[in-house]
């Protein structure tokens, strides 16, 4: 189990409702009894069962939400520049890729799988309590070869083409003359940030089975699955698909409502 912010809502749910359901079901009832109070009318509720009545909609409205519809995450670092930046609250998909059972991580409908070019966030397979975000690029069963910047996926060369070179605010101002590129990866098209003087580890995979390739878009400023490995499927939490604000040393009103890609 991972204790993370799915758990310890998961906990307050069973806490808050034990509560609520065993005052209701042993203690109401004596309380009525010795406070003499008529049928249809309870006297007042202990203050920890007023808590824990209170409170437990509301941990079970927004365990629903999180586990099973949309997550919000903060992104931390530079690692997915230009296509995300410092700063950035971001919003996920949770049921994309099916539906889990809180906690436990257990998939229990299927739905759909996770396509070449999707930013998605996932559980840092060396650290599962660390949440990742990054591109799948690499599909199980693919071959990728990351050789001179440019990206070969079952011996085919991801097409690039060259854009303005990248200006930066804030965090992202020390990637600021950094080469920008176009990049296809099936039909989604996006932006990936270079650094011509960085070094570049030349290599080739193979994506297992149930398993997937993640880049970060800044290429040069990634700890990604070259060098780490694979994300195995059952560690995908979701799809990023919306940026909702920006607070990096003060709001950037022109990331609000954009769309991820």
């Amino acid at each position: 189990m991972i204790w993370d912010f799915s758990a310890i809502l998961s906990l307050l749910v069973l806490v808050s409702g034990l509560i609520w359901g065993l005052d209701a079901i042993l203690f109401a009832p004596r309380r009525r009894e010795m406070h003499g109070a008529p049928d249809g009318e309870a006297p007042p509720l202990p203050l920890l069962v007023d808590y824990a009545k209170s409170f437990f909609p509301i941990f079970v409205i927004v365990l629903i939400l999180r586990s099973f519809l949309v997550e919000p995450f903060r992104i931390p670092s530079s690692s997915m520049v230009p296509t995300l930046l410092i700063g950035d609250f971001i919003l996920v998909n949770k049921f994309t890729y099916g539906i889990r059972i809180p906690v436990i991580n257990h998939k229990v409908i299927e739905l759909n799988s996770p396509e070449r070019g999707d930013v998605v966030v996932f559980r840092y397979p060396l650290d599962p309590a660390t949440p990742f975000i990054k591109r799948v690029v690499g599909l199980p069963g693919d071959q990728v070869e990351y050789t001179d910047k440019q990206v070969f996926i079952n011996g085919e060369l991801v097409s690039q083409s060259a854009e303005p070179p990248f200006v930066g605010i804030r965090s992202a101002a020390p990637y600021t003359g950094n080469l920008v590129y176009s990049e296809s990866l099936g039909d989604i098209e996006h932006k990936i940030l270079v650094t011509p003087q960085a070094f570049s580890p030349n290599r080739e995979f193979e994506v297992p089975a149930g398993h997937y390739f993640v880049l970060g878009d800044n290429r040069d400023n990634s700890r990604d699955s070259r060098f780490w490995g694979y994300v195995p499927e059952d560690h995908l939490v979701g799809k990023a698909f919306y940026i909702w604000l920006n607070w990096d040393s003060g709001p950037n009103f022109k990331r609000i409502g954009t769309t991820i890609r």
